[in-house]
Formats: structure tokens, C-alpha cells, sequence
């Protein structure tokens, strides 16, 4: 087997991973391309991009020739006096013409194939758009389901860390070495947390359901991510950025379209007072018109100039109808530029806060990790109280907490920076699908339950 053949079939065997009919968005890259297939609002936006790009050859026919033909046949009944005997008799008529008018000058029409262009760069521009807003939805739906199962998983450790805790608190009482005030704490953690991971629980159901939506396919086990190094923004400086947003976003390529949409059909409305030339020819054969039995049978070309006068002040009216769209675009163009200026500068802080969030985060959790073995040896040797315990435990779990939505945010900060710059790219899909692993989710919650195993069934020994 070559490697032309291998490469052939490795291509193959993707696509049929990413194929829309798949039954589950195990991947980023599936879900995306799910999404892709099914997302209303990206057809919307590919519809009327189709229906823009009609509108082009629409405008341009207005300047290129018209070939018209016409017939007609008729019955017939001429009385003739003044040349003789009367004549009185019934007879048939026939007409058929040919008529070919070319346009010379037409500047409405010229106007109107400027209003098509620029309705097509809005078309692709909002396209653009669309595609950019459904990376960003699937992603954070996709990363939302992730760092909801997580703090479930927390929640669930916790709780189980604490019933261990209450069992042992329980126990210690009824061997004469433990307290009621021990028992009550940890039976009231032990319901805290059973709230905590019924909501967690209910959390997940819901973002599942977000994931859903957008996929429109039923969301089963997903890739997670594995430990990732944060990343700040490169370049490290603000103005960069938001340079290249106010070059790249196609919001604002969209608003600017819009606005050339707008002052062309100002123009397309006072050239309505324009004259127009055109030239026509034609060709006609007739019987029967003048005289029972006459043929006539003619061709001609003329020159033909329009020049209107007065549009009852239709004109002017369309012309300041569309003067005042002209304003309205404008000041929508100013907005959108300052939107997008706060938002990629909003991006910029929030990727960098995120870097700083993510490290407190994973050093704060090392720290409660170190806490909690010092904290159960402590307990084991006599020198910490079961209520320390259980504040280390809990304070644990939020570390915990911290840093797995410190983690999602993060990556998530990536892609919103470069979806408020206007860059992001079904490419960076790829990129971030590369971060997915089977990450186990194991680590110092699983010493903390072995703990409380230990203990308990220490106590239990006669």
C-alpha cells in the first residue's frame, strides 16, 4: 500500500469522523462541523449572501440590450366612402413587430449596479459574521458542558468526603472520643454539599442541552482538556489588537458596506431626474391596417432621449428619504466602531486576568492539596480537630472549583480575543480540538475519600 493510497484513505477516514450524521459531538471539530450542517442562522446568512449576489446581474441587465418581438391578429369590418362606390366588406389583420433597444446613458442604472455591489460585500461580510459567532457559541457551548461536568465531579467528591467525615464524626461519638458539635458540622456540610451537587447536576443537564441546540445531535462523552500552559497575548500590548480589529472585523466591514449601500441609493434617487438615451430599432409587417389587403412591411432606428421634468416631487422626497438613511448608517458605522473597540479591548484584559486567574488558581490548589495532607496527619497525630478537617476539605474542593473554571476560561479567552480582532478561523477549531485528551480526572480528592475510607474502617475495627 503507497502513501499516496494511506493518505487517500486518512482523508477519507476524517471526513467520515466529521460527517454531519454523526450520533455524538465527541470532539470540538465534530460538534463544530454538526453545527455547521444544521445552524439556522448560518444558512440565513448564506441565503441572502445567494440572494445578494443575484441582485448584481439584475442591476447590470438595465444596461444591456432589450429584444422584444409582439403580434397581434384581428377580424375586421371597413366601410369606405369618398374614393368611389362605397365599400362595405369584412376582412383580417395581422401585426408582428421586432423592437431592439439598447441604453446609452442611464444613470439610475448605474447607480443601482453600486447598491448591488456593496449589498454583496454586506452579504459576505455578515457571513463572516455568522461563521465567526457560531465558532465562539460552539465553543463555549462545547467548554460549557466540560467545565460543568467538572464542578459536578467536585461536587461529588466533596460529598462524598464529607459523608465519609460525618460517619467518622458519628462514630467518634459513639466511642466516647468525639463531640455533638463535631457531628452537627459535618452533617450540615454533608447537606450543603448534597444541595451543591444537585445544582452542579442540574447545571450540566442544562449546558448539554445548549450543546444541543447548536448541534441539533444528542451530546454523549466528550474529549476533555489536559493540563495546558496559559498563554498571554501576542503581542502583549493593547493597541496592536484593537488596530487589527478595526482592519479585520467583518462587523464593521458589513457597517461600512451598509453605509455604501446607503450613498449609492442617494445617488440612484436624484439621478431620477436625469435624462436617459437610448437607441432603438425595429422591424414590423402589417396587413390589413390601413386598407383591406394593404401590406406594409418597414424597418427604422431612432434615437431616443427622456428627460423628466416633473415626478409630482418624488424625486426630492426618495432623495431625502435616502439622505436620512445616509445619517443613520453613518452613526451606526460610529457605534459598531466603538463596540468593537471596547470589545477586543475588554478581550485583551480578560485574557491576560485569566493567565493571572489560572495561575493563582493552580498554585492556591496546590497549597489546599499540601493543607489537606498536612491537615490529615495533623488529625491522625492528635494536633487538628476533626472541624479542622472539614474546613480543609471544603476549602479544598473550592480550590478545586477555582481552578477548573480558571482552566475553561482561559481557552475561552483565546477565542473570544481573536473573535472580537475578527481572525478567527474554522482553523482555530483545529488548534483547539489538538488540546482535547482523555484527561483522567484524579487527583487529591481521591486521597481525601481513601482518607476517609481509612479512617472510618479503622474505627470499625472491634
Amino acid at each position: 500500500m503507497g502513501p499516496r493510497l494511506l493518505a487517500k484513505l486518512a482523508t477519507i477516514g476524517a471526513l467520515l469522523w466529521v460527517v454531519p450524521g454523526h450520533a455524538y459531538a465527541e470532539t470540538l471539530l465534530t460538534a463544530y462541523h454538526e453545527a455547521v450542517a444544521r445552524d439556522p442562522v448560518l444558512a440565513q446568512a448564506r441565503a441572502q449572501l445567494a440572494e445578494d449576489r443575484a441582485g448584481e446581474p439584475l442591476a447590470r441587465s438595465a444596461l444591456y440590450p432589450h429584444l422584444g418581438a409582439a403580434a397581434s391578429v384581428g377580424e375586421n369590418r371597413a366601410h369606405v366612402t369618398g374614393i368611389g362606390l362605397p365599400i362595405l366588406t369584412d376582412y383580417l389583420s395581422d401585426t408582428y413587430s421586432l423592437t431592439l433597444t439598447q441604453p446609452l446613458f442611464n444613470g439610475q442604472a448605474l447607480s443601482a449596479m453600486d447598491i448591488a455591489d456593496s449589498q454583496v460585500r454586506q452579504g459576505e461580510a455578515a457571513l463572516a459574521a455568522a461563521q465567526q459567532n457560531l465558532i465562539v457559541a460552539v465553543t463555549r457551548a462545547y467548554f460549557g458542558v466540560l467545565q460543568a461536568q467538572a464542578l459536578a465531579r467536585v461536587a461529588r467528591h466533596q460529598r462524598h468526603l464529607l459523608v465519609g467525615l460525618y460517619r467518622q464524626a458519628k462514630a467518634f461519638l459513639a466511642v466516647g472520643t468525639g463531640d455533638v458539635i463535631a457531628v452537627q458540622e459535618a452533617r450540615a456540610d454533608c447537606d450543603a454539599a448534597t444541595a451543591s451537587l444537585i445544582l452542579a447536576q442540574n447545571a450540566v443537564a442544562v449546558a448539554r442541552q445548549g450543546l444541543k441546540q447548536l448541534t441539533h445531535s444528542p451530546v454523549t462523552a466528550l474529549r476533555d482538556v489536559g493540563r495546558i500552559q496559559p498563554q498571554l497575548p501576542h503581542p502583549d500590548r493593547m493597541e496592536p489588537w484593537v488596530a487589527m480589529a478595526l482592519r479585520n472585523q467583518p462587523l464593521l466591514r458589513q457597517a461600512k458596506a451598509d453605509l455604501k449601500t446607503a450613498q449609492a441609493a442617494v445617488r440612484y434617487h436624484e439621478r431620477a431626474g436625469w435624462p436617459t438615451l437610448t437607441i432603438q430599432m425595429e422591424a414590423q409587417h402589417g396587413l390589413g391596417e390601413l386598407l383591406p389587403g394593404v401590406e406594409v412591411n418597414q424597418m427604422g432606428a431612432s434615437i431616443n432621449l427622456f428627460f423628466p421634468i416633473y415626478q409630482g416631487g418624488g424625486i426630492s422626497a426618495a432623495t431625502g428619504q435616502a439622505q436620512a438613511a445616509v445619517s443613520v448608517s453613518q452613526n451606526r458605522l460610529r457605534h459598531v466602531r466603538d463596540d468593537i473597540r471596547l470589545q477586543t479591548e475588554t478581550a485583551f484584559l480578560n485574557m491576560q486576568t485569566s493567565v493571572a486567574q489560572m495561575q493563582a488558581a493552580s498554585q492556591a490548589l496546590t497549597a489546599a492539596r499540601i493543607s489537606l495532607a498536612g491537615t490529615r496527619k495533623g488529625y491522625q497525630v492528635g494536633t487538628r480537630s476533626f472541624i479542622d478537617v472539614l474546613t480543609v476539605a471544603t476549602q479544598y474542593a473550592a480550590a478545586e472549583r477555582s481552578y477548573e473554571v480558571a482552566l475553561y476560561n482561559q481557552i475561552m479567552a483565546r477565542v473570544e480575543l481573536k473573535a472580537a480582532v475578527g481572525v478567527l478561523k474554522p482553523r482555530d477549531v483545529l488548534a483547539i480540538n489538538a488540546l482535547l485528551t482523555n484527561r483522567p480526572h484524579k487527583g487529591s480528592i481521591g486521597a481525601a475519600q481513601h482518607f476517609a475510607k481509612s479512617q472510618a474502617s479503622r474505627l470499625e475495627r472491634p
